[in-house]
């Protein structure tokens, strides 16, 4: 066949040679960016050594960048953000400029699992060492901060003398495995996923095998009917069902994941037996691991590949290439049995005693509570607590007679057992504070607006989330929430740069699971965020259809109503 003979009027494509996407599958083995540099240069895994010997020793300003600002996260260690520094400047300094000598410090928590004895040292290490701080995360994770280069390993010397560790806490790895807060205890428990997650724990975490992903890697497991680890937004996650012919297991799923491009993970369609668990969990993470896109940061989460490949490819590779043999077919998980999936209030469990859940404020306790926490749970219970993924948490195996106690106890502490809907539904990130991404305030914020809300519509009884971000990564998982709010800087009315919140209506999950609609132009300021709220939950009173919920609402509401 003759060429086609070129238009001399159609300009000459520059060929630039392909790249692709940096999976080492594909023989991409050199570094395509400077993260991939770092983690080529040297394992994460090994900064520890140098914290321990050099760092802790001769102080902040002798720290290697790499490490700083790379290697570090996987012990658990972020640089905070430096005080008196305003959003408007968080995209334009350089992080040497956002950098504060002091750090972010997360305790990793598998399945939200801790005993009183590690409760009272996490608020021991907060008091001692990070000014009293010690937030719950919606990962079931601690959080400290103001931490000293000087005193890590002796706080790590602490929580690893009573279970508890900073490995892959972040980073490029496979980040905690969130589980229900109630396994093994509750009446309605499909099956029990802990030994799973013990044995994924002992086969991955700090191997060095998989601690160079192309980005974090995050699982759930939970076999509770009330799907209550936000299954839908994890890169892996296994959902309690059961199977007609094989009883119960667990239905898989991947490649969900929120931040500026959300996804809903997906089934493949595969049940999965709890002595099956870890292999599958082996072989997803190593496709992620090998197939994973490392050339650009923006693309390098598993949801990208999932959706490149489609979920009939992904579990073929799965089958054939990993796991050597074929997987069950399956069923889907059924709908929750209930709308609140966080476990606050008084629970039996299958034992005949029961388990308290109580509500701090968006996450916000602090190290003398936590103790304090730990001395009730003690004298009430067994011993034992569970943190869950919406910055709650609960006391196990509080006897019948014991009940009353406990609540005066923790109502004391204003950790509230029956809290108001806006209480109990409203979840925020870090924020400015600390979080050298954010660009708007979020705790003090989110708990200012619980108390307007309560004082506003004390009649509301409506299960209702609100989630506030201080950026658009969706920390706060704000696509999922009734109300979202995303961080931004505005102007007022008066033409005054300040803070205020994209908003996002209508997310929910849950076998419905979808993103918030975003009506165009709909922002508010943080000063007119109260009677935002307000007004649109009012407007929601006045039209809503009987049973009708929020999320459903807006779907069908005009923008008018909505605004």
């Amino acid at each position: 066949m003759a060429a086609t003979p070129q238009n001399p009027a159609t300009p000459r494509r520059k060929v630039s040679r392909h790249r692709g996407e940096g999976q080492w599958a594909a023989g991409h083995f050199t570094p395509l960016n400077g993260n991939e540099q770092f983690k080529k240069d040297d394992d994460g895994l090994n900064v520890r050594t140098r914290i321990e010997t050099i760092y802790s020793k001769r102080g902040f300003d002798s720290i290697d960048p790499n490490d700083l600002r790379g290697r570090m996260r996987w012990w658990g260690l972020y640089t905070q953000r430096k005080p008196g520094i305003d959003g408007g400047k968080t995209a334009i300094l350089e992080p040497e400029e956002l950098d504060d000598k002091y750090f972010m410090l997360r305790v990793r928590i598998d399945g939200g699992r801790l005993t009183t004895r590690q409760l009272r040292v996490i608020g021991e290490i907060s008091q001692e060492f990070a000014r009293g701080t010690a937030d719950i995360t919606d990962r079931q994770n601690v959080q400290y901060h103001w931490i000293r280069v000087e005193d890590v390993p002796e706080i790590w010397e602490r929580l690893e003398a009573v279970g508890l560790s900073t490995t892959e806490a972040c980073g490029d790895t496979p980040r905690v495995i969130i589980g229900s807060p109630v396994a093994g205890i509750a009446e309605d428990e499909i099956i029990d996923g802990t030994p799973a997650m013990d044995e994924i724990h002992r086969r991955i975490i700090g191997n060095p095998d998989f601690s160079n992903l192309p980005r974090k890697f995050k699982s759930a497991i939970s076999g509770s009917p009330l799907l209550d680890v936000a299954h839908e937004i994890n890169d892996i996650a296994f959902v309690g069902v059961r199977h007609p012919e094989h009883g119960p297991g667990f239905d898989l799923w991947v490649g969900g994941g929120l931040s500026t491009n959300p996804k809903i993970g997906q089934r493949l369609g595969a049940w999965v037996p709890l002595d099956e668990v870890a292999d599958v969990y082996e072989g997803v993470i190593s496709i992620f691991r090998d197939h994973g896109y490392r050339r650009l940061r923006t693309r390098a989460r598993l949801k990208f590949l999932l959706a490149d490949w489609g979920t009939e490819k992904f579990r073929q590779v799965l089958e054939d290439d990993y796991l050597e043999r074929k997987l069950i077919d399956g069923p889907a998980p059924d709908q929750p049995v209930a709308r609140w999936r966080d476990h606050v209030g008084v629970h039996r469990q299958n034992d005949g005693r029961y388990y308290v859940g109580f509500a701090p404020r968006v996450g916000r306790v602090d190290g003398t509570t936590l103790t304090k926490i730990a001395d009730l749970a003690e004298a009430h219970g067994s011993g034992r607590v569970r943190t869950t993924v919406e910055q709650k948490m609960i006391v196990l195996d509080v006897t019948e007679e014991q009940i009353d106690s406990l609540v005066s106890g923790l109502e004391a502490l204003d950790l509230t057992v029956s809290p108001s809907p806006f209480r109990r539904g409203t979840m925020a990130c870090t924020g400015i504070e600390y979080c050298k991404l954010a660009i708007v305030e979020t705790k003090a914020r989110g708990s200012a607006l619980i108390d307007e809300l309560e004082r506003r519509i004390p009649e509301f009884d409506e299960p209702l989330t609100i989630n506030i971000n201080g950026c658009p990564n969706a920390c706060a998982r704000i696509q999922v929430a009734d109300i979202g709010l995303k961080g931004q800087l505005m102007l007022n009315d008066q033409g005054e740069q300040v803070e205020g919140y994209q908003v996002h209506l209508g997310g929910a999950l849950g076998l419905e699971a979808g993103f918030g609609r975003k009506v165009r132009g709909l922002k508010v300021t943080s000063d007119e965020l109260p009677d935002y709220v307000e007004r649109v939950l009012k407007r929601f009173q006045d039209e809503r259809e009987d049973g009708e919920r929020f999320a459903a609402w807006v779907t069908r509401a005009s923008e008018e109503s909505l605004s």
